[in-house]
């Protein structure tokens, strides 16, 4: 329990898909041996000259509190491409994102034409039960037009305390003319684990974002997977592509669902003493407070059944850590293409004025010592995602970590050049449809039947399954036939 009250003293979150894993640590052995070194006078000299410059000759009057914050934010900023400064606003959305649950109305949006788009009303949320459908085009807000907001804008008009009313006006294909839905604004949770019986004995879970409740609302999945197929499943399917990671104690749990208990699932290393932790599939650093162990509700089967994991250019952060766990305990074939590389672990430090900072304070290890830091999770099979031949949008260039600027370097980077070329299976181009793009997913779907890597995926299960009827009685080793 001590262990676990220390995780979760400041908050352990991620966001975006260029930001890392966060650990709550204590820094005072950092503050103590920095203390007597001779503050850099002259540098500070600098700055308040340059901040006295600014408030007698800029050309517009500045406020204070905004020249500060600035300052603060470049100091940050200028550390690495993850270290960075919260303004209320700011750290309220983080832990809104986190958390997994908000006041709002219950709708996935875009941008289309500088108007809001519904992507998928929320089910069991006031979007649905007003009938929202995807597709409609949000035009104003409480008579307020939605031309020229941004969809950050836009989506802060929306939420709000639950059972505060607003009013959309909606412009829907086939109608003739916008009309107006006055919806309450609830409570609206945000499940991160969806599921689908691919075919009888052959189960996918799809994990968004590592929440709060991730752990839980996979057990739930499982659970959820094995009454539909009335019996033990054959093989699983994780998909993580395109997770840009969340809180590492639902990563820990996630490849503890999967891991024998006690098994080592990251470690981590840094200046400060409490900066060097190994966690392991043990419930104290996986679960939070007093809450129970949901590991528990898990059938046996599932520690040994066949597992392939999908990651792409988009799994970053705590979804390369589950990668990596599951790879180096050879629980799971690893298979995609390289992940993101976000190899750093970032503190929340809130600040007494409702605003945080996100400090950089460790690197992090998969297991058997690697740093996927700026390099990312080789998968043990390549599989490229099919291009649409036709398609411009489609064939842009991956952004990693290795890309950005300022980014640690990889500690154990020597080492990689010895690594194994993996197989490679290229997915065929498919042409695009009459509008130029690949045909979009229905409401409800959560994953298309022309998914060529989860294709690649279930073959490959049931491929075990073939060779080794028994494969449900011992762990799968991820050493993929050549």
């Amino acid at each position: 329990m001590q262990v676990r009250n220390k995780l979760q003293k400041i908050g352990l979150v991620t966001t975006g898909i260029a930001i890392g894993v966060a650990i709550s640590l204590n820094l005072p052995a950092i503050a103590d041996r920095e203390a007597t070194q001779p503050l850099p006078l002259d540098e500070l000299r600098a700055f308040t000259e340059v901040f006295g410059k600014i408030k007698s000759d800029y050309v517009e009057p500045v406020e204070d509190k905004k020249l500060i914050n600035q300052a603060i934010n470049g100091m940050l900023s200028g550390l690495d491409p993850h270290s960075a400064y919260m303004d209320a606003d700011a750290f309220k959305d983080l832990q809104v994102g986190t958390q997994g649950e908000f006041g709002g109305l219950g709708i996935e949006v875009g941008m289309e034409d500088g108007f809001v788009k519904v992507v998928s009303p929320i089910e069991d949320t006031p979007a649905q039960k007003a009938g929202l459908k995807s597709g409609d085009l949000i035009i104003k807000l409480d008579d307020v037009p939605v031309k020229g907001m941004t969809i950050n804008d836009a989506v802060k008009r929306m939420r709000g305390k639950p059972g505060a009313p607003i009013t959309l006006t909606v412009v829907r294909k086939g109608m003739g003319k916008p009309f107006n839905v006055t919806l309450i604004r609830a409570i609206i949770k945000v499940k991160s684990v969806k599921l689908k019986l691919l075919e009888s004995n052959f189960g996918y879970v799809r994990i968004t974002q590592f929440q709060e409740h991730t752990g839980e609302n996979l057990v739930e999945a499982i659970n959820t997977l094995l009454k539909e197929n009335k019996a033990p499943l054959k093989g699983l399917v994780l998909d993580l592509r395109n997770d840009p990671g969340g809180l590492l104690n639902s990563a820990v749990g996630v490849s503890a669902a999967f891991l024998k208990p006690n098994s080592l699932v990251v470690y981590t290393d840094g200046r400060a003493e409490d900066s060097k932790m190994h966690l392991t599939a043990t419930p104290d650093f996986y679960l939070r407070g007093n809450q129970a162990d949901y590991i528990k509700d898990l059938p046996d089967w599932i520690k040994t059944i066949p597992i392939v994991v999908l990651v792409n250019s988009g799994s970053a952060s705590a979804s390369e850590i589950v990668a990596g766990a599951l790879q180096d305990q050879k629980r799971a074939i690893i298979m995609g293409t390289q992940t993101f590389g976000k190899g750093s672990v970032q503190t929340i430090l809130p600040l007494g004025n409702g605003t945080g900072i996100k400090l950089t304070t460790a690197r992090y290890f998969t297991p058997s010592g690697r740093s996927i830091q700026a390099k990312g999770i080789t998968p043990d099979i390549v599989v490229e995602e099919a291009k649409v031949v036709g398609n411009s949008e489609e064939d842009g260039f991956g952004v990693r970590e290795a890309d950005l600027e300022n980014h640690l370097a990889n500690p154990n980077s020597p080492n990689t050049a010895s690594t194994p070329t993996p197989p490679k299976i290229v997915a065929p181009e498919k042409p695009a449809d009459k509008t130029g793009k690949t045909r979009k997913l229905e409401p409800g779907e959560i994953v298309s039947k022309d998914d060529f890597q989860l294709n690649q995926a279930l073959g490959l299960l049931k491929g075990i399954n073939i060779l080794n009827p028994n494969s449900a009685s011992a762990p799968v080793v991820a050493t993929p036939v050549k």
